[in-house]
């Protein structure tokens, strides 16, 4: 195994989401990064952070092994075929010049959208920090993060958008959407994820477009300890028991969940 993977699955583990009670968790993260983090939210009393396309969505957290602590979460939000109702998450959002042969190649429940991937504050490891002791304001000692797990914070975001890929392919989708900061999306290139800009710039939070991944480029691209990383993840999901949110889970025929 290569060593990138070793470690990952040394100090995390990839989840799906399938109860309520995980559901809640991916939730709760959400709430905790887009709402008291970055105030991007609103405050609510059930301290979740939820929207209609949770229903229709299949949800992915990271957990950190050691601790139990859930590391982030990400989704994939796929329409549901015969339902009226449902959409993807970029469609509220007024989007200039979107140009995408794909959008009109393939039918809604074809596609999908990566959305609302959080990681909380204290598993965001900073530059500044290098050297401190990482302890959460509860000073439970469960949640003491050496620095040898501290190292491997940084992978946590690639962790969980491996995660989605890995659940665009098990839900066999011919295209993934996404919207983003560019410089983001120079950040995946790095990892093999080629995703396309499809949009204009526009202010969300910052300036943001809209990037989409066809199917047959989702991992082509990936160097050779991503695509070990990004196969064993895979794996771990698909042994995991799923709850469909639709009926537009395609699995390859050959796995099984």
């Amino acid at each position: 195994m290569d060593r990138l993977a070793q470690n990952f699955f040394q100090f995390f583990n990839p989840r799906y989401a399938a109860s309520r009670h995980q559901k809640r968790f991916s939730y709760s993260i959400r709430y905790k990064v887009y709402a008291e983090e970055l105030g991007w939210e609103p405050s609510n009393s059930s301290r979740l952070e939820t929207d209609g396309c949770d229903e229709y969505s299949h949800h992915c957290l990271l957990e950190h092994i050691r601790s139990g602590d859930v590391a982030g979460c990400v989704r994939l939000v796929v329409p549901t075929k015969g339902r009226r109702g449902t959409y993807l998450p970029y469609q509220l959002h007024d989007i200039p010049n979107v140009e995408s042969d794909h959008l009109s190649q393939f039918s809604a429940t074809d596609m999908g959208e990566i959305s609302r991937l959080a990681v909380p504050l204290h598993f965001r490891r900073r530059a500044n920090e290098a050297g401190k002791p990482f302890i959460l304001e509860d000073h439970n000692t469960n949640n003491i993060y050496t620095e040898e797990e501290r190292r491997n914070f940084p992978n946590i975001a690639i962790g969980l958008y491996l995660s989605s890929i890995a659940m665009v392919e098990l839900c066999r989708l011919e295209l993934v959407l996404v919207v983003m900061e560019p410089r983001l999306q120079r950040h995946l290139m790095r990892y093999g994820l080629h995703f396309h800009k499809i949009s204009d710039e526009f202010e969300l939070h910052g300036k943001r477009a809209l990037f989409e991944l066809p199917r047959r480029e989702l991992t082509c691209n990936m160097p050779e300890d991503i695509k070990q990383l990004y196969d064993l993840i895979k794996h771990n999901l698909s042994q995991q028991p799923w709850q469909l949110p639709s009926n537009n889970l395609r699995l390859h025929s050959n796995e099984k969940i």
